[in-house]
Protein backbone atom coordinates (compact mmCIF):
# COMPACT_ATOMS: atom_id res chain seq x y z
CA UNK A 1 0.00 0.00 0.00
CA UNK A 2 1.50 3.34 -1.03
CA UNK A 3 1.69 6.18 1.47
CA UNK A 4 -0.03 9.41 0.45
CA UNK A 5 2.41 12.12 -0.54
CA UNK A 6 2.17 15.47 1.15
CA UNK A 7 2.49 18.67 -0.80
CA UNK A 8 5.56 20.64 0.25
CA UNK A 9 4.52 23.33 2.67
CA UNK A 10 5.61 26.91 2.39
CA UNK A 11 8.23 27.96 4.94
CA UNK A 12 6.90 29.97 7.86
CA UNK A 13 8.16 33.54 7.84
CA UNK A 14 10.19 35.22 9.14
CA UNK A 15 12.62 32.38 8.55
CA UNK A 16 16.22 32.44 9.76
CA UNK A 17 18.54 30.17 7.79
CA UNK A 18 21.89 29.16 9.23
CA UNK A 19 24.10 27.58 6.59
CA UNK A 20 27.13 25.82 8.11
CA UNK A 21 30.09 23.78 6.92
CA UNK A 22 29.87 20.12 7.88
CA UNK A 23 33.54 19.56 7.01
CA UNK A 24 34.50 22.17 9.60
CA UNK A 25 32.15 20.54 12.13
CA UNK A 26 30.17 23.72 12.80
CA UNK A 27 26.81 22.00 13.32
CA UNK A 28 26.84 22.46 17.11
CA UNK A 29 27.66 26.15 16.70
CA UNK A 30 24.79 26.56 14.24
CA UNK A 31 22.41 24.70 16.57
CA UNK A 32 23.49 26.92 19.48
CA UNK A 33 22.68 30.09 17.50
CA UNK A 34 19.32 28.60 16.50
CA UNK A 35 18.52 27.83 20.14
CA UNK A 36 19.46 31.34 21.26
CA UNK A 37 17.35 33.00 18.56
CA UNK A 38 14.33 30.82 19.33
CA UNK A 39 14.72 31.49 23.06
CA UNK A 40 14.82 35.24 22.52
CA UNK A 41 12.27 35.71 19.74
CA UNK A 42 9.97 32.74 20.42
CA UNK A 43 6.90 32.94 18.17
CA UNK A 44 8.06 36.14 16.48
CA UNK A 45 10.11 33.85 14.25
CA UNK A 46 8.32 31.46 11.93
CA UNK A 47 11.20 29.02 11.89
CA UNK A 48 14.95 28.60 12.10
CA UNK A 49 16.49 26.27 9.55
CA UNK A 50 19.90 24.60 9.66
CA UNK A 51 21.38 23.98 6.21
CA UNK A 52 24.45 21.77 5.92
CA UNK A 53 27.03 22.91 3.37
CA UNK A 54 30.75 22.55 2.64
CA UNK A 55 33.69 24.83 1.88
CA UNK A 56 34.02 26.74 5.16
CA UNK A 57 30.60 28.38 4.83
CA UNK A 58 28.85 29.96 7.81
CA UNK A 59 26.08 32.28 6.63
CA UNK A 60 23.05 33.49 8.54
CA UNK A 61 20.21 35.18 6.68
CA UNK A 62 16.56 35.96 7.29
CA UNK A 63 13.63 35.87 4.90
CA UNK A 64 10.62 38.09 5.61
CA UNK A 65 7.61 39.32 3.72
CA UNK A 66 6.97 42.86 2.66
CA UNK A 67 3.58 44.11 1.56
CA UNK A 68 3.33 46.60 -1.27
CA UNK A 69 0.18 48.36 -2.39
CA UNK A 70 -0.36 48.62 -6.12
CA UNK A 71 -3.09 50.74 -7.68
CA UNK A 72 -4.75 48.98 -10.57
CA UNK A 73 -4.82 50.91 -13.79
CA UNK A 74 -8.16 51.79 -15.28
CA UNK A 75 -9.18 54.01 -18.12
CA UNK A 76 -9.41 57.75 -17.48
CA UNK A 77 -13.17 57.69 -17.97
CA UNK A 78 -13.58 55.01 -15.30
CA UNK A 79 -11.29 56.94 -12.97
CA UNK A 80 -13.48 60.00 -13.29
CA UNK A 81 -16.57 57.94 -12.45
CA UNK A 82 -14.97 56.23 -9.47
CA UNK A 83 -13.68 58.32 -6.63
CA UNK A 84 -11.49 55.54 -5.26
CA UNK A 85 -9.16 53.42 -7.28
CA UNK A 86 -9.17 49.73 -6.52
CA UNK A 87 -5.93 48.70 -4.87
CA UNK A 88 -4.14 45.40 -4.76
CA UNK A 89 -1.76 44.33 -2.06
CA UNK A 90 1.12 42.16 -3.08
CA UNK A 91 3.41 40.30 -0.71
CA UNK A 92 7.00 39.79 -1.68
CA UNK A 93 9.69 37.84 0.09
CA UNK A 94 12.78 39.77 1.11
CA UNK A 95 16.01 38.05 2.06
CA UNK A 96 18.46 39.90 4.30
CA UNK A 97 22.01 38.72 4.96
CA UNK A 98 22.67 38.87 8.70
CA UNK A 99 26.15 37.37 8.91
CA UNK A 100 28.70 35.86 6.56
CA UNK A 101 31.82 34.43 8.17
CA UNK A 102 33.98 35.25 5.16
CA UNK A 103 32.73 38.86 4.88
CA UNK A 104 32.23 39.76 8.55
CA UNK A 105 35.24 37.83 9.80
CA UNK A 106 34.67 34.83 12.04
CA UNK A 107 31.50 34.11 13.95
CA UNK A 108 29.07 36.60 15.46
CA UNK A 109 28.67 37.13 19.16
CA UNK A 110 25.25 35.87 20.14
CA UNK A 111 24.10 39.33 21.20
CA UNK A 112 25.18 40.84 17.86
CA UNK A 113 23.24 38.22 15.94
CA UNK A 114 20.18 38.87 18.11
CA UNK A 115 20.47 42.61 17.43
CA UNK A 116 20.62 42.04 13.69
CA UNK A 117 17.57 39.76 13.75
CA UNK A 118 15.69 42.28 15.92
CA UNK A 119 16.56 45.13 13.56
CA UNK A 120 14.82 43.25 10.73
CA UNK A 121 11.72 41.78 12.40
CA UNK A 122 11.03 44.05 15.41
CA UNK A 123 13.04 47.29 15.11
CA UNK A 124 11.38 48.94 18.12
CA UNK A 125 11.97 46.03 20.49
CA UNK A 126 14.30 46.44 23.46
CA UNK A 127 16.56 43.44 24.02
CA UNK A 128 17.38 44.42 27.60
CA UNK A 129 20.95 43.68 28.62
CA UNK A 130 21.91 42.87 25.02
CA UNK A 131 21.35 46.53 24.08
CA UNK A 132 23.23 48.08 27.01
CA UNK A 133 26.57 48.24 25.23
CA UNK A 134 25.09 48.87 21.79
CA UNK A 135 25.78 52.43 20.62
CA UNK A 136 22.67 52.49 18.43
CA UNK A 137 20.32 52.05 21.38
CA UNK A 138 19.73 53.89 24.60
CA UNK A 139 20.44 51.87 27.66
CA UNK A 140 23.39 51.09 29.76
CA UNK A 141 24.24 52.25 33.21
CA UNK A 142 23.74 55.94 32.46
CA UNK A 143 20.14 55.43 31.31
CA UNK A 144 19.39 53.10 34.22
CA UNK A 145 20.73 55.66 36.68
CA UNK A 146 18.73 58.47 35.08
CA UNK A 147 15.56 56.38 35.06
CA UNK A 148 15.82 55.46 38.75
CA UNK A 149 15.99 59.12 39.79
CA UNK A 150 18.03 58.23 42.88
CA UNK A 151 21.28 59.70 44.04
CA UNK A 152 23.18 56.79 42.57
CA UNK A 153 26.85 57.06 41.95
CA UNK A 154 27.88 55.02 38.94
CA UNK A 155 30.01 52.09 39.94
CA UNK A 156 33.24 52.21 38.02
CA UNK A 157 36.58 50.62 38.57
CA UNK A 158 37.81 51.43 42.06
CA UNK A 159 34.58 53.27 42.96
CA UNK A 160 31.84 52.28 45.34
CA UNK A 161 28.10 52.56 45.03
CA UNK A 162 26.44 54.87 47.54
CA UNK A 163 24.96 53.31 50.66
CA UNK A 164 21.44 54.14 49.42
CA UNK A 165 21.96 51.94 46.36
CA UNK A 166 23.47 49.13 48.47
CA UNK A 167 20.37 49.19 50.65
CA UNK A 168 18.10 49.01 47.60
CA UNK A 169 20.06 46.08 46.19
CA UNK A 170 19.83 44.22 49.49
CA UNK A 171 16.07 44.71 49.52
CA UNK A 172 15.82 43.41 45.97
CA UNK A 173 18.07 40.50 46.76
CA UNK A 174 21.25 41.56 45.03
CA UNK A 175 22.05 42.96 41.62
CA UNK A 176 19.28 42.69 39.07
CA UNK A 177 16.67 41.74 41.66
CA UNK A 178 17.86 38.14 41.94
CA UNK A 179 17.45 36.36 45.24
CA UNK A 180 20.04 33.73 45.83
CA UNK A 181 19.49 30.71 48.04
CA UNK A 182 23.06 30.16 49.19
CA UNK A 183 22.53 30.33 52.93
CA UNK A 184 20.43 28.01 55.05
CA UNK A 185 16.68 28.49 54.86
CA UNK A 186 16.76 30.71 51.75
CA UNK A 187 19.44 33.10 53.08
CA UNK A 188 21.56 35.36 50.94
CA UNK A 189 25.19 35.24 49.96
CA UNK A 190 27.52 38.01 51.08
CA UNK A 191 27.08 39.83 47.73
CA UNK A 192 23.32 40.07 48.32
CA UNK A 193 23.48 41.12 51.98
Amino acid sequence: MAEPTQAPSEPRLPRVTIQFCTQCKWMLRAAYYAQELLSTFSTSLGEVALQPATGGVFVVDITTTTTTTIATTTSQQQQQQEQQQPVTQQQQQQRVLLWDRKVDGGFPETKELKRRVRDVIQPGRDLGHVDREYPGRSGGQEAAAAASGGEEKMKGEGEEVSSEVKGEEAEKGGEGGKVCDVGEGGGKCEDCE
